[in-house]
């Protein structure tokens, strides 16, 4: 019965105190918040911190809530602000460890669960495009790693994006067709050399 309910209506249950509304919602939304907030974090110690305080976040914040927008795109708000307020608090770990970054893939078990079924040939060479994609995408600028993150692996629209990020739609757009641009002339470029090798 809950599976058939819409996010905001399950929301609005929980404000009320069903917390069986509550786990509907968590199981539809955890791992889609946890690929925003991983793709986002400097450092891949701080995703369960700051998923941990988004879910409590959403806890505490249940009282006010009114669905005024998608109830996704209420949950990311809370993750990005998280995720800015840890980024202020720290800035200067962050600042000491960005110059030894070693680069670990964020989704490696994504890539890894995407690959059983292939042979082992083609395993490689998924694992070698996957790795490509994720440095180009780790590459952008914050705003755009984000804007895209938002729309390609969190099926956000624009009108969400711009909810979640503050800022004007027109500005959603650009982000996204600057990265789009960026992303495609670093995977050409990766190609091309990959050729010549």
């Amino acid at each position: 019965m809950l599976a058939n309910l819409s996010d905001e209506t399950l929301m609005l249950s929980y404000r009320d105190g069903d917390l069986a509304a509550f786990s509907e919602l968590y199981r539809r939304h955890r791992l889609g918040l946890y690929r925003f907030v991983s793709w986002r974090s400097p450092r891949q110690d701080w995703v369960d911190e700051i998923v941990q305080d988004c879910w409590a976040g959403l806890h505490g914040a249940r009282a006010r809530y009114q669905p005024q927008a998608a109830f996704r795109t209420y949950l990311y708000q809370i993750a990005h602000n998280r995720l800015l307020d840890l980024l202020r608090q720290k800035q200067a770990v962050l600042a000491s460890e960005l110059a030894t970054d070693d680069g670990d893939a964020t989704f490696q078990h994504l890539a890894d669960d995407a690959q059983e079924q292939a042979s082992p040939e083609q395993q490689l060479e998924n694992k070698r495009r996957f790795a490509s994609l994720h440095a180009a995408i780790r590459s952008l600028p914050s705003e755009q790693k984000e804007a895209l993150i938002l729309q390609q692996f969190n099926e956000l629209s624009l009108d969400e994006i711009a909810d979640v990020t503050a800022v004007p739609i027109e500005t959603v757009k650009s982000r996204l067709r600057y990265a789009m641009q960026k992303l495609r002339a670093q995977l050409k470029n990766l190609t091309a050399q990959g050729e010549v090798a």
